[in-house]
């Protein structure tokens, strides 16, 4: 890894959260760390964010859980995860020793599950933040995911923001009409900002079988063929509600694809899916930032947050 140019700055303040550099981990991706630690030293990020954990372990949904596409990959996993104590117990004393800010990312079913799993999470050691996987069914709603509907989107917000004092990002769904105005449902309840986006809703088919590639039919898609949506989200939150906190999530692998994210008003980055393909795929994209700032006399990756041009006139 080169060193910084001088005089060039990468470090980024996410509401209260002063990170290094402005790419972080996406959750579902990188599980706790400990793999990819093997690749590179985790103090690269500027932050983990973890995979979702709920109440009670979940063993997941049965195989096969993931199929490729040709952009990117579908996966429906079903948020597999040795529930928050155990989490607690096993993984977090590990990670909270990386010199990482570490976001922790939580799933529930119902309001009262986030706001039991806020309240666990509150004043434990090592914990940077919460991020609050709000794209998940809502058992008390019929099933409606919870980030599609701005009353619950809300409700589940304002179960963690009070209980914790911990800054609190929202991690929304594209499969909506208006991400803004969920956007904006989530920080009245008293988010510190968004993660944007998560997967888009697909599914495969194997026209041999004539069976779905997944065994729960639909999943996930992720990677570079989502991207364009997640700037399109990114930029429209950032539109109507202003400079808030945003992650931006959704087929990032390379520098530019970071900074064409930070263009659209994302205040961080996250990094999941190319990972699988290339483990050193973070600490390049942060290497490679470096340059893009030196080479375009950049001095600071901050003041390129929402620089976006309007369209060229005709």
């Amino acid at each position: 890894m080169t060193g910084v140019p001088a005089g060039i700055d990468l470090s980024v303040d996410l509401g209260p959260l002063r990170l290094r550099n402005p790419v972080v981990t996406a959750s579902g991706c990188f599980a706790s760390g400990r793999e990819m630690a093997r690749f590179f030293d985790l103090a690269t990020l500027g932050a983990i964010v973890t995979k979702s954990v709920t109440l009670e372990p979940r063993a997941g949904l049965p195989p096969p859980r993931m199929a490729e596409t040709a952009s990117g990959m579908l996966n429906a996993i079903g948020l597999q995860n040795p529930g928050v104590d155990a989490w607690i117990a096993r993984d977090l004393p590990w990670l909270a020793a990386q010199d990482v800010p570490v976001i922790a990312s939580i799933a529930g079913q119902t309001v009262d599950e986030y706001r039991l799993l806020a309240k666990r999470l509150d004043n434990v050691a090592g914990i940077s933040a919460l991020e609050v996987n709000i794209s998940c069914p809502n058992v008390e709603d019929r099933g409606v995911v919870f980030a599609c509907r701005a009353g619950a989107t809300a409700a589940a917000i304002s179960a963690v923001t009070s209980t914790t004092d911990l800054p609190v990002f929202a991690k929304l769904t594209p499969d909506v009409t208006d991400i803004a105005g969920i956007a904006a449902a989530a920080l009245e309840a008293g988010a510190t900002g968004v993660s944007v986006i998560n997967t888009l809703l697909g599914m495969a088919i194997d026209v041999e079988t004539r069976r779905p590639k997944l065994a729960a039919g639909t999943g996930g898609l992720s990677g570079p063929a989502i991207r364009p949506v997640a700037v399109r989200a990114v930029h429209q939150v950032w539109q109507a509600l202003g400079p808030v906190p945003i992650i931006g999530i959704g087929g990032a692998r390379t520098a530019q694809d970071v900074v064409e994210l930070i263009m659209a008003g994302a205040g961080a980055v996250a990094i999941g899916t190319a990972t699988f393909a290339d483990p050193l795929a973070i600490p390049q994209a942060v290497d490679g930032l470096r340059r893009w700032l030196e080479d375009h006399d950049e001095r600071g990756v901050a003041d390129l947050c929402g620089a976006v041009r309007g369209p060229v006139a005709t």
